[in-house]
């Protein structure tokens, strides 16, 4: 890879180039990860031998603290270099919508957009805001996220589905306890050279005011875009600039992602045959719950993990989630090829 980023005529195809520096760049940051991985641990074993050798407790408690470390950053790494689906290299956008219950529902919408956010900057990646349909009194109705850093549509994935909060309201007068909705979709973001057809006769485009805050973030003429696929009654919507043109093409950049993505998820459940597993992402297809009240808790409905400290779940800290539900489409991966290789064997 450094021989051809080397080579002049590379230039000549600029979309060409900038794939093959992509990918330099990747494989550099996985061998250099690696050599530091294994330059923490002979260190760490060092440590931990010079601390036996001098009876020094300090000495070994610092250098086991080091090695659970290691551990803990290596398995994790185990599980990204495992990321090999089609798209799973690639950066993503992120669809919350908020789901029946108004303001409640609302608020918590934002609350997950503000979890995938400080998620993403935690792993250095950068968040852009394409749309943002704002609440009559708090919180959002929707919202979509671009998510760009490398297997940001592949450690994203699996948060495709309904998340669900239970709390004792914060608008409520009489503090009731509330149980609150919001939808949220993951798609890649694809290369512009994978062919998507998409006739015109299956489009509704339709241009309205962007909304927000106030101040600059509102625009003065029908700039937002949406557009809607007839056939498959995919929604897209973007007002991320002042210029509706370029609103519309980001708009039509995140339909063919999203026709994309249904194309590799068709795939994938006739591939694994879990189609019972993989139902279409609907209102009853619910992935985790956060409980704040009358106790603490978040559970991932899939994996069965569970974290009793909420706050720091809906401040980002997400990790654990991600990893088990990869690991978990990873072993029934690895599962059904053992056990077709055990029928072929067999045969």
């Amino acid at each position: 890879m450094n021989h051809r980023a080397e080579d002049p005529a590379l230039w000549n195809d600029p979309a060409a180039a900038q794939k093959v520096m992509r990918e330099r760049t990747r494989l550099d940051q996985a061998i250099t990860g690696y050599r530091a991985f294994e330059q923490r641990l002979e260190d760490a074993l060092t440590l931990l031998e010079l601390g036996e050798a001098e009876d020094d407790e300090a000495t070994i408690a610092e250098a086991e603290a080091e090695l659970h470390k290691l551990r803990d950053e290596v398995a994790r790494q185990q599980i990204a270099s495992l990321l090999s689906g089609e798209a799973d290299a690639n950066d993503c956008y992120v669809e919350i919508h908020a789901g029946a219950g108004g303001t409640e529902a609302q608020d918590w919408a934002e609350m997950l957009a503000r979890m995938y956010t400080r998620w993403a900057e935690a792993h250095g990646y950068k968040v852009e805001w394409l749309e943002e349909s704002p609440g009559e009194e708090a919180g959002i109705k929707s919202a979509t996220l671009r998510i760009s850093g490398p297997n940001a549509y592949g450690w994203l994935k699996t948060e495709s589905g309904v998340h669900r909060l239970v709390r004792i309201s914060p608008f409520d007068a009489q503090s009731r306890r509330h149980t609150s909705f919001a939808s949220v979709w993951v798609y890649p973001v694809i290369e512009e050279d994978i062919e998507i057809e998409i006739l015109d006769k299956d489009l509704r485009i339709d241009t309205y005011r962007a909304s927000g805050a106030g101040g600059q973030h509102v625009n003065k003429t029908d700039s937002a875009v949406r557009i809607t696929h007839l056939p498959s009654g995919i929604v897209v919507q973007c007002q991320r600039d002042r210029s509706q043109h370029k609103n519309r093409a980001e708009a039509m950049k995140m339909l063919r992602a999203r026709l994309y993505e249904a194309e590799l998820r068709r795939r994938e459940e006739e591939a694994q045959a879990q189609a019972e597993a993989k139902s279409e992402i609907g209102w009853g297809h619910q992935i985790r719950s956060y409980v704040l009240q009358p106790y603490q808790l978040v559970k991932d409905l899939r994996t069965g993990v569970e974290v009793g400290d909420v706050q720091r779940v809906l401040d980002g800290d997400i990790d654990v989630f991600l990893e088990a539900a990869l690991a978990q489409r990873l072993d029934a991966g690895a599962g059904r090829t053992d056990a077709a290789r055990a029928h072929e064997a067999s045969a």
